[in-house]
């Protein structure tokens, strides 16, 4: 028995090792070994046609991001823009909490997402200077705490000794190695979205989402991601958020998006993971099911680019109109319109930092 264990621990240590699958072909590859999830092409192709649409009317380009009319994004001439996205995306996961009755995390009415962008809105206003490395790095968990402070005064942010220690490690690193802003970590990316991806994940673990996946290693990296989308969408796809590779990043696999793909009938789920979800059984951030659900997530969307690609071909229009970060946020835009329409399709339930 005891064999057997160090034999385990001693292949776990060597895939470790291995090098990292990007994103896109991780996602290949979980789909290809994946034994709880099933991917449907005629539900690709729906999806596609459905977003295609979307291109062709105008509804779905970067200056239509939802989340920009939401007045709580600073602008692209804010010479903070950087550093509070950046901010905002060190702190951008795990807002769900158990039980559908319990009382939800709310800042100035927002939740989720939104909440955290009105927590740092409302701390600027209060004349806290938060976007600086050298004030968030220093700060105490009991302050962030404050910062993050709900409407009722009681409900708390999950994960708040999580949200500290990524502040303490982001602002540690950005004051040792880039004069404490995020600015020149993107500067030195040399306007590639792929360097900066590298950099992001190699200079800040917090970002860092891979796990072990039938003996490869693979990436999900949704939120280092997210954060390259968000310079892109903020900047639209100019000055400081012009990346010449930009196509080259992916959606960003979180535990909502899925449900929409589910609705399209893109993606499947078997019989045995519909059970858990149903149950709200809690899945371990890397653990097989979990692993599926985001991998499957990256490959559709990849597929339906391609898919979209083909029809913008066949009407004479550019390929730039679309990219995996535009197809993403149709995606989390539809499941925030159709959310009740959506309860009947649960999402898996994980306690994570990387989303």
């Amino acid at each position: 028995m005891q064999w057997n264990r160090i034999c385990v621990e001693a292949l776990k240590n060597l895939v470790r090792k291995m090098p990292v699958l990007n994103p896109r072909e991780s996602g290949e590859f979980i789909v290809q070994n994946a034994s709880s999830i099933i991917v449907h092409n005629e539900g690709i192709e729906v999806l596609a046609k459905e977003i295609f649409i979307s291109i062709k009317s105008g509804k779905l380009r970067s200056e239509n991001f939802s989340q920009n009319n939401e007045g709580l994004h600073p602008d692209s001439k804010d010479p903070k823009a950087i550093e509070w996205i950046f901010l905002l995306d060190t702190l951008n996961f795990c807002f769900w909490t158990p039980g559908k009755t319990d009382t939800k995390w709310k800042i100035d009415g927002h939740t989720g997402y939104f909440g955290l962008c009105a927590a740092i809105t409302r701390a600027m206003r209060n004349g806290l200077d938060i976007t600086n490395s050298e004030v968030y790095s220093k700060m105490t968990e009991d302050e962030i705490q404050a910062i993050l402070k709900s409407d009722d005064g009681v409900t708390k942010c999950p994960l708040i000794k999580e949200r500290f220690e990524c502040l303490q490690q982001v602002g540690k690193k950005l004051i040792s190695k880039y004069d404490g802003k995020f600015e020149n970590c993107v500067k030195s990316s040399s306007n590639s979205a792929v360097k900066l991806l590298e950099l992001i994940v190699t200079e800040f673990p917090c970002f860092a989402d891979e796990a072990e996946f039938k003996g490869k290693r693979v990436s999900l990296y949704k939120r280092a991601q997210i954060l390259i989308g968000d310079l892109w969408a903020c900047f639209q796809g100019k000055d400081l958020g012009f990346f010449e590779d930009i196509d080259k990043i992916t959606m960003f696999p979180d535990y909502r998006v899925p449900q929409v793909l589910v609705h399209f009938k893109s993606l499947e789920y078997s019989d045995e993971l519909m059970k858990v979800l149903k149950n709200d059984t809690i899945l371990e951030n890397g653990e097989p099911m979990e692993v599926e659900i985001r991998g499957a997530s990256i490959y559709i969307v990849e597929q339906v680019k391609k898919q979209i690609y083909e029809l913008l071909e066949k009407d004479n229009l550019p390929r730039s109109k679309v990219n995996s970060i535009l197809i993403d946020h149709f995606l989390w835009d539809y499941r925030r319109e159709h959310a009740k329409e959506l309860e009947y399709i649960p999402f898996h339930k994980t306690f994570s930092v990387y989303y």
